[in-house]
């Protein structure tokens, strides 16, 4: 019932303000693409590179296996970081050289057909151009693809960096008082759950400590989000975007105000 860390009311009250933008891209705006990426990682390349990790990963946890019998508890922190520290070089060098030959090629469709910015597929509910098996077939073609000759030009699509703007100071505060609140009421909590009789006591007991995060995020975090979300709004303005999305669904293009928002929250 109750975890430690930031909360995901938190999480999910802040993502909103940062994802400035509709739900669907507007069907008028012509210069957006969009790609499937889970498409593209059926293609084979992806899919032999996926099986030679799931390999390596194997054969190195069962190694690590090995060594963390009879270790201390910091020896196996110890050892699992340098395990994760692998899986994650193993990865880089597998599939490092595939994801720049998609951007390369999610590139050059772009320019190709005029287009200023493309996103991730999931994003997307209505509208936009759909250069999924344009891509698919040119990563599919013998040799590399071609980079574009030019940049793409300026796009009315901004995006924001959620880690940045996480660590502002006035953000990353509010977040940190938030997660020491929360720890509290955990203990609370939890100390009411164990003394509760019956069902209804617990229910009492969740229902009471749910208000009182909710109180909490209502006098703290709800303000935060008005801020940040004026604040992004404000550089959109300025910029002429009609659109500002997170940076994780950025694929190609795009405005980056990251910079923008986080001057206008100091």
């Amino acid at each position: 019932m109750i975890r430690h860390g930031r909360s995901a009311a938190l999480a999910a009250a802040l993502a909103a303000a940062f994802l400035a933008a509709p739900a669907a891209l507007a069907a008028d705006v012509t210069d957006i693409g969009f790609v499937d990426q889970a498409a593209l990682s059926a293609l084979p390349n992806f899919q032999n590179a996926n099986k030679q990790l799931t390999a390596y990963g194997e054969g190195l946890r069962r190694q690590y296996t090995g060594r963390a019998k009879g270790a201390s508890q910091s020896q196996q922190s110890a050892l699992m970081q340098e395990f994760q520290g692998k899986m994650a070089d193993k990865q880089r060098q597998l599939f490092g050289p595939l994801f720049g030959k998609a951007q390369v090629a999610i590139a050059s469709i772009a320019s190709s057909k005029n287009l200023t910015v493309i996103v991730d597929k999931r994003i997307v509910v209505f509208g936009g151009t759909d250069i999924t098996q344009n891509v698919r077939d040119l990563l599919s073609s013998p040799g590399d693809p071609v980079p574009p000759v030019s940049s793409p030009p300026p796009s009315s699509v901004g995006y924001v960096d959620q880690s940045a703007i996480d660590a502002v100071p006035k953000i990353k505060a509010v977040q940190d008082d938030f997660v020491k609140f929360k720890a509290g009421e955990d203990k609370t909590a939890q100390s009411r759950m164990r003394d509760a009789k019956t069902d209804a006591d617990r229910t009492a007991v969740l229902k009471d400590y749910q208000k009182t995060l909710g109180d909490k995020s209502d006098q703290t975090i709800k303000p935060l989000v008005e801020q940040t979300r004026n604040a992004i709004s404000g550089v959109a303005r300025k910029k002429n975007l009609t659109l500002v999305i997170d940076r994780g669904n950025i694929i190609y293009g795009g405005q980056d105000i990251t910079a923008d928002v986080t001057a206008a929250l100091k």
